[in-house]
């Protein structure tokens, strides 16, 4: 009896085995609603269980979450800039970073069906400095740290002017260095119709697209210039005060320092006797106020090492 029982068991044992490999394939489907059936069953029993936690989608992760959370591609604008209409193209989100673009694409200066913003009175020149600076946080020649010096200088520039050529009136040239060593420090302006110094203009389009930073690196960048004309400066100095307004006192401060260091190059100077008998210009009385200033400080410094007398 023992002996038919154990031989009756052992085919019902053989013919199981199989059974159940082959229903694994066709139930695979069926197995994997089932999972996800447990899976959101024990989630709202931990829920229910724990009430002061919220439920979250993040515990069952769904195959769309991807295609959501990857952000679509920023749309191109089209800027066309200058009076020649020069088209640039930037990422809409690269441009919304200066407030004066982020209410231009909200519909300000934007043209929905083309997705353009017009510049007519912007210098291409200057619009590539801009736009380099958004992309990059910096424009060229890019502000680099010497090691050796533990200085900040702007690159390339020694390399571009290793033997600097003289001007016909050396006298003319301001902080008494080298005239030629900068080259590239100037643009030049339709609508003045003249070369101004390339970081002043970038200073006041920086004020007019709301990108303080840039202004703070374009003001760096333009007290390492040098060997620029007294010419030069007037101008730039004067289109400072043009395009800022009176309550942005640092790129004007720093025209007033410039010309009260390099005094005895401006006294000299024809160009800036002449300036000052044309006068009506709000630079001049700045500049008045601020050597009567300096001159105050000199005195004040020379009786306090000297007693007084009564």
């Amino acid at each position: 009896m023992f002996k038919r029982s154990f031989r009756s068991q052992d085919p019902v044992r053989v013919e199981k085995a199989p059974v159940r490999v082959e229903k694994a394939p066709r139930s695979k489907k069926q197995g994997s609603l089932r999972d996800q059936t447990k899976l959101s069953k024990l989630q709202r029993s931990l829920n229910e269980s724990n009430p002061s936690t919220p439920p979250t989608r993040s515990a069952v992760p769904s195959p769309v979450a991807p295609a959501v959370s990857n952000a679509a591609p920023s749309p191109i604008v089209t800027l066309t800039v200058g009076a020649d209409g020069r088209l640039f193209a930037a990422h809409e989100d690269i441009l919304r970073q200066s407030p004066f673009f982020d209410a231009a694409c909200r519909g300000g200066y934007f043209d929905a069906q083309s997705r353009r913003i017009s510049l007519p009175d912007e210098e291409p020149e200057v619009f590539s400095a801009i736009l380099e600076y958004l992309y990059k946080g910096d424009y060229y020649p890019r502000l680099v740290h010497n090691r050796h010096r533990n200085s900040w200088e702007l690159e390339d520039h020694a390399a571009k002017n290793p033997t600097p050529h003289h001007s016909p009136n050396p006298t003319e040239t301001a902080a008494g260095r080298a005239p030629g060593t900068a080259s590239d420090a100037t643009v030049f302006l339709a609508s003045v119709g003249a070369q101004i110094l390339r970081d002043t203009v970038i200073y006041c389009a920086a004020d007019r697209y709301g990108l303080d930073e840039l202004k703070r690196l374009a003001l760096r960048k333009q007290g390492l210039q040098a060997g620029i004309d007294v010419a030069t400066i007037l101008r730039s100095a004067q289109y400072a005060y043009a395009n800022t307004p009176d309550s942005d006192s640092r790129l004007r401060a720093h025209y007033l320092a410039l010309i009260i260091r390099c005094r005895k190059t401006f006294k000299r100077s024809g160009t800036m006797q002449a300036e000052m008998e044309a006068g009506g210009s709000k630079l001049f009385f700045d500049l008045f106020v601020a050597m009567c200033n300096h001159l105050d400080d000199v005195i004040d410094v020379s009786n306090a090492r000297t007693p007084r007398t009564v």
